[in-house]
């Protein structure tokens, strides 16, 4: 189901960037570390780092490796967060630089300049709302520290270091502006990014969401014919349960690979329609190459099925059809009663010749059968809505069969209940579920029961293996429906019998449309009738138990 994507996932991104770029940080503290230490060691010290207090210059490093090593453990186990971790790294940076300028001669030596490099780092990774409170906190360390060394005459101070005090602290203030402008653009970009990702995602999302549930079959291929997309229509009109994204064209549908090379070709024979084994469907394929057809680098191929189009135009049809016969049956249905009224009182006079009985009841008959055709054109005129409702699949059919029987003067015996586990909710009008199966088994036990067996109908179903909806098939142990004829069972006043309406499929189907549920006539592997219906609205009964 399409869940709307939020925000959380976009934070992560950006936490995980956060951790990314205090890395980083860690990573230049670590080398500006090692890099005083080796200059102090080293016999190349032209800065003459440390020449002043070495001892404490070297406590100070100890101290600072130590605070890293520390900073490090931290950073693995992600505790504090990664602003925490910041502010307290600009914080030692402070003190432990400061020390370093104050054992290498003060701020003469230039060496409070590193300040800045952490407090402009330290600003940007806080998104610049720290900035001004770094700067303030370095300059008044970089002032302590010279009137420190004024006060114990450490050093060989003058008023230019007072000077180049105030200039570095000015230089602070200024890096950290400058700073804070730069993260604020950068959040408001990151933000912009995030925002941007989110839509593409929903609308990425929304795409999915919209070509699974295309009633038109989708189905994208590339150059060596392995599946990149397939959704459930294509899946479903297809018929082949063991395909799955990855799988060569060829190895399942080779009918339609072969179309498929003769479009490239612009060869004769393509875009004709190929039958599937799987409900004797007749599919149309359309072909749209993905790059130029010279370099074609895959193919998007929509699939339609030819009867569901010839029924979808024949229903417009059929619309505006149904809306005059409804009119026309008001009319008739006046007459008829009275034709029937008068066929009723001739009989019952005593001046009717035994001979003429005859005519009377084939008036009486017919009479009875045009009257059953009106009721079936004006129940599809007045046919209400839907009122879709969940109910356990095994249960909606055993409640059916009592009243089927019940209502037929049926034994139990003649039906055989089979729904496997695991047992589904289907969402459907209950009422209108039952009209639809008591069409089907009405037709079960007038034309699928032979005369010299007991009228038996199974009814097996449920969610099954190879099938991605849940079905339920109602057979009989009739002959089944001639070939010829299995096109035009749902057709409107189609009947092979002499006293059928022929509505009563055609109702059953438009039924089973208003409540999204497939139905198609199918013969089983021992040559027996079934009708299958494939339910689109389903959840497994666990869901509800809660």
């Amino acid at each position: 189901m399409f869940q709307h994507i939020t925000t959380p996932q976009p934070l992560k991104t950006s936490q995980a960037v956060s951790w990314r770029t205090l890395r980083l940080f860690f990573m230049y503290r670590l080398v500006l570390a090692l890099g005083m230490w080796f200059a102090f060691f080293s016999r190349f010290n032209p800065f003459l780092l440390g020449h002043t207090f070495p001892k404490l210059f070297t406590a100070t490093i100890i101290i600072y490796f130590c605070l890293l090593v520390i900073g490090a453990l931290l950073l693995i186990w992600r505790t504090p967060s990664a602003e925490s971790q910041v502010q307290i790294a600009v914080y030692i940076d402070i003190i432990i630089i400061t020390m370093v300028m104050h054992v290498s001669g003060g701020v003469t030596t230039g060496l409070g300049l590193l300040i800045a490099i952490s407090i402009t780092l330290g600003s940007l990774l806080t998104g610049g709302r720290m900035a001004l409170h770094y700067a303030a906190l370095a300059s008044l360390s970089v002032l302590a520290e010279q009137l420190y060394a004024e006060s114990f005459d450490l050093f060989s101070t003058n008023v230019s270091s007072y000077t180049q005090a105030g200039l570095l602290g000015v230089t602070f203030f200024a890096v950290a502006l400058l700073a804070y402008g730069l993260a604020r653009q950068l959040r408001e970009t990151e933000q912009l990014a995030q925002q941007r990702g989110l839509d593409l995602a929903n609308l990425a999302q929304v795409n999915e969401y919209i070509i699974q549930h295309m009633n038109t079959g989708v189905l994208v291929v590339d150059q060596s014919w392995k599946i990149r997309l397939l959704n459930d229509t294509a899946w479903r009109l297809l018929g082949c349960m063991h395909a799955k994204v990855g799988d060569n064209l060829r190895k399942h549908w080779p009918e339609l690979a072969r179309q498929a090379v003769l479009w490239l070709q612009d060869l004769p024979g393509s875009l004709e329609t190929f039958p599937v084994q799987s409900g004797g469907k007749e599919l149309r394929p359309q072909f749209i190459p993905l790059g130029q057809k010279q370099q074609v680098g895959g193919l998007l191929i929509f699939l339609e099925d030819s009867v569901r189009v010839l029924e979808q135009a024949q229903q417009i049809k059929l619309a505006s059809l149904g809306r005059l016969t409804a009119s026309i049956a008001h009319e008739i249905r006046n007459p008829l009663g009275a034709i029937s009224h008068a066929g009723q009182l001739l009989k019952e006079s005593p001046s009717i010749h035994q001979s003429e009985q005859r005519l009377i009841e084939i008036i009486r008959s017919n009479s009875l059968r045009v009257n059953n055709i009106i009721e079936s054109v004006l129940q599809l005129s007045r046919r209400s809505r839907a009122h879709p409702e969940y109910i356990e699949l095994d249960f909606c059919v055993e409640q059916f069969v009592e009243e089927f029987c019940r209502s037929r003067m049926l034994s139990p015996q003649c039906f055989q209940i089979q729904i496997v586990a695991p047992i589904v909710k289907i969402q459907v009008d209950v009422r209108q579920l039952t009209q639809v199966l008591e069409n089907l088994c009405d037709n079960a036990l007038k034309y699928g029961n032979t005369s010299t067996e007991l009228p038996h109908i199974k009814l097996h179903g449920g969610r099954l293996q190879g099938f991605a909806l849940p079905i339920l098939e109602i057979i009989d142990n009739g002959p089944g429906i001639a070939t010829e004829n299995i096109r035009q069972i749902f057709e409107p006043f189609f009947t092979t019998g002499n006293k059928g309406t022929g509505l009563g499929l055609y109702i059953a189907k438009e039924l089973c449309e208003i409540n999204q549920i497939d139905i198609e006539y199918i013969t089983t592997s021992d040559s027996r009738g079934c009708f299958r219906l494939s339910f689109h609205h389903w959840k497994l009964h666990e869901v509800f138990e809660s």
